[in-house]
């Protein structure tokens, strides 16, 4: 990364900005009703009607702000502020995170940083500040891959890693993208133009709750995050005999379920008792035809691989291929493995990371350095761009559930920090 990202001193003289915490946290509760379903969780998968509402009510938001918005072929949301004779040529800097949640999840994974983002740009618009960089707020698609089979598929798309997804991607349950993705105003047949080439985002941060434990327990109000955990999701197929339950004798039986079993604790052991990987989750299972009194014939199951070492992804990654083969030859199996994801581990870049650590120092912010165990959009953007992430504490240490939260004047604080580092810079 260039140092002369590092702004000179004079630009902090000015009087200092903080955001206007009453309309950051009444956008945070009123995006929480977009997709909010009776268990008082949020049902706002990619590219669902809860996601291109809140889409279109983030462009509703930045237009009534002054600033401009438009959604890319891609689903990516868009927010700069208008140009300005003179300031078109400035390098960009991109600040944001996603919209759409898990099934049933909570009200700030994504959402928080994407509003924040919000925030900061009408703030600096408002207080008509100049910085060296042209201040770009995006809203990630698909983040999650929840309901499309495509986590990251925005982010992917904005750096230009097309080959990577497939010419017509396809739901969990097999319905197409091209019909969602055209609603939400995006186009999968002009993916290129939403592409932004090396060099044309000079660095990318994102805010975002911290998902765990760490920052409660120790009390500091800010996570300065060193780097994101690689991930590989393996799509694995086991095919055995359909048969009456009653009436198969054990020893004639070819029961993919039972294979799938072996699969499932196997693959726990492998970051368990053999430490191959830092964590190993068999998260989601699907058993055909699903009957209490039918042997199942076919059982597809996700094996979700992490570290942020590659080598060590890598090496876990063969240990679950070894293991299928295993289990196909001893039971009779037939099994086929597919990559639905693999994202490589990403550092975050050391100047950004002491520019957040400056601005947490200046706002008086107690903070620590702190890898991140979730993936983030962050980590795809950093294939053409220098990243920086910001945690601010989640209460209890949980998310993806009802319950996620973060208290507000955290909120805030972590709005701050984004704020005045993205002035430092």
């Amino acid at each position: 990364m260039s140092t002369n990202l590092v702004a000179p001193a004079s630009t902090l003289d000015q009087p200092a900005l903080s955001v206007d915490a009453a309309r950051l946290l009444d956008r945070v509760e009123r995006f929480a009703e977009i997709g909010r379903n009776d268990a008082g969780g949020i049902d706002r998968e990619g590219f669902s009607d809860a996601d291109i509402e809140a889409r279109a009510e983030l462009v509703r938001e930045a237009e009534a702000a002054g600033l401009t918005a438009r959604i890319d072929a891609a689903g990516n949301v868009i927010v700069r502020r208008p140009e300005r004779a003179g300031c078109t040529e400035r390098p960009t800097l991109m600040i944001g995170s996603h919209l759409d949640t898990v099934v049933n999840g909570g009200r700030l994974d994504g959402t928080y940083g994407v509003l924040a983002a919000l925030e900061v740009l009408q703030t600096v618009s408002e207080a008509g500040v100049e910085p060296a960089h042209e201040l770009v707020a995006v809203a990630f698609a698909n983040e999650e891959g929840a309901r499309f089979a495509q986590p990251f598929w925005g982010s992917k798309v904005l750096v230009g890693r097309l080959a990577e997804l497939p010419d017509e991607p396809l739901a969990h349950d097999g319905s197409p993208l091209r019909e969602p993705l055209a609603r939400l105003g995006g186009d999968l047949d002009a993916l290129d133009s939403a592409v932004w080439p090396q060099g044309s985002v000079a660095a990318y941060l994102e805010l975002h709750v911290e998902q765990g434990p760490v920052l409660e327990r120790s009390g500091d109000r800010i996570g300065v995050v060193t780097g994101i955990t690689g991930r590989t999701v393996l799509t694995v197929t086991v095919r055995g005999e359909a048969g009456h339950a009653g009436t198969t004798p054990m020893e004639l039986r070819c029961d993919p379920l039972t294979g799938a079993a072996r699969i499932l604790l196997a693959v726990e052991g492998l970051a368990k008792e053999q430490q191959l990987c830092r964590v190993a989750t068999v998260g989601r299972l699907d058993i055909r035809p699903n009957s209490p009194n039918t042997i199942a014939q076919e059982v597809q199951l996700t094996v979700d691989l992490r570290d942020g070492n590659p080598v060590r992804l890598g090496l876990a990654e063969q240990a679950v291929r070894n293991l299928l083969d295993t289990v196909a030859q001893e039971r009779g199996l037939e099994i086929e493995v597919a990559v639905s994801t693999r994202t490589e581990p990403a550092q975050a870049d050391r100047v950004l990371r002491d520019a957040i650590a400056d601005s947490s120092a200046e706002l008086g912010h107690p903070y620590q350095l702190l890898p991140s165990g979730a993936g983030h959009d962050a980590q795809v953007m950093a294939g053409i761009a220098p990243i920086g992430m910001i945690f601010v504490p989640s209460i209890g240490g949980v998310s993806h559930v009802p319950e996620e939260d973060t208290a507000q004047s955290d909120l805030v604080a972590g709005a701050d920090v984004l704020l005045r580092t993205a002035l430092r810079l």
